[in-house]
């Protein structure tokens, strides 16, 4: 089993660091609905400002609020207008590997969604891996080096 990339939020920025409440990162359900993130999901959370990394679990907030709400002691890593990656995960055999579709999100500095984006990954008949970045569209954004056989 591998753990892989679920989904991301990647580059939302942070609305408010509440360092009274119990713990855990507070998200709109709509952003979570979107990326396959779930309510009590342990993610992962990566400052862009700081490069704080932390772990926590997901609570949801009000929905269309937009919220980014770092909770208990998480909210020592991060101030108001940070941005963050947020990470789920999930553990799959590495045959299941190419049908594994995450959703990544980006943002604006309002937290509206800018970017609805698919990491993909494919296994030619050699056994080499590539992996891509597709639109909406499914238009492949970019492909980086190969990554080579396992």
């Amino acid at each position: 089993m591998r753990k892989i990339v679920a989904g991301k939020l990647h580059g939302i920025h942070v609305t408010e660091a509440n360092l009274d409440y119990h713990g855990s990162i507070t998200l709109d359900p709509d952003h979570c609905e979107e990326a396959g993130m779930l309510p009590m999901e342990f993610v992962e959370i990566w400052s862009k400002n700081s490069g704080a990394r932390i772990s926590t679990y997901v609570i949801l907030g009000e929905r269309g609020s937009r919220c980014c709400i770092l909770n208990g002691a998480a909210a020592r890593t991060c101030q108001p207008g940070d941005q963050v990656i947020i990470c789920n995960s999930v553990y799959v055999h590495e045959r299941e590997l190419t049908a594994l579709k995450p959703r990544v999100l980006t943002f604006d500095k309002d937290n509206r969604i800018v970017d609805r984006l698919t990491y993909s990954l494919e296994r030619d008949a050699g056994g080499d891996y590539s992996f891509s970045i597709l639109n909406e569209s499914n238009d492949v954004l970019r492909v980086p080096a190969l990554v080579g056989r396992s």
